[in-house]
């Protein structure tokens, strides 16, 4: 039988343990800043993104508007008849 444990007592003590961590005493060089910063930078970028996306969805569930991506497929299957044609 698995226990339960309430998700604030189990980050209260991550917390706890973690103040005890004794400190590192590494040197970053320049190269490890730029490579955290563009980690960082990378990271907001895949945010947007995804946050637009999803903006994009949940708006057109309420103006009830096709997806774009259908509209897209069947202008395409439009030009394939026109141009099967010739």
């Amino acid at each position: 039988m698995m226990l339960r444990v309430n998700r604030p007592i189990l980050i209260l003590a991550a917390i706890f343990l973690g103040s005890f961590a004794p400190s590192a005493f590494a040197y970053l060089d320049p190269s490890t800043g730029s490579m955290i910063l563009s980690a960082i930078v990378g990271i907001i970028a895949t945010v947007g993104l995804a946050l637009k996306t999803y903006w994009y969805k949940f708006k057109s569930l309420f103006k009830g508007q096709k997806s774009t991506q259908a509209e897209v497929s069947a202008a395409d299957a439009a030009a394939e008849k026109d141009s099967g044609s010739e």
